[in-house]
């Protein structure tokens, strides 16, 4: 009986645990230069991909900024409210397979994303193989 009840409370606490330990929700982003805080970028999924949408940008001054840059149908939209990561499917504890758009520089790059603990998301995007890219590290909102 108590190992019923001990198995039952470990389940449900591996259950909690997994459950607060997402990659959706809203993360700070920040500038590689500077380090200065950059948006806020709210993490969705939708039909079993993961998406990345601006929801703010923290930079008074450049509020109202486009993606001038960028191609095809982000050409000249607005930054904020722009899905910048796109098609992300879960690997393990990695999602792959997606991209990540710059939308300062206009381009796409492919993107994998990890979490590191429950509220830090290393952001990789790279050209060709990861090897070639660069990994950020945002900030879980609470």
């Amino acid at each position: 009986m108590i190992r019923t009840i001990f198995t039952f409370v470990m389940i449900a606490f591996m259950g909690i645990m997994s459950a607060s330990a997402q990659v959706t929700g809203k993360w700070k982003t920040f500038d590689d230069e500077t380090g200065e805080a950059k948006s806020i970028v709210q993490i969705y999924e939708e039909n079993g991909k993961v998406y990345g949408k601006v929801i703010e940008i923290l930079n008074p001054a450049k509020k109202d900024k486009k993606c001038q840059n960028c191609k095809g149908a982000d050409k000249d939209k607005p930054i904020l409210g722009l899905v910048i990561i796109k098609g992300l499917t879960k690997d393990g504890e990695e999602y792959t397979d997606g991209d990540i758009l710059d939308p300062n520089k206009g381009k796409l790059y492919s993107c994998t994303i990890k979490l590191e603990g429950k509220d830090k998301l290393n952001v990789r995007g790279y050209m060709g193989i990861s090897l070639l890219g660069r990994t950020q590290t945002w900030i879980r909102v609470k």
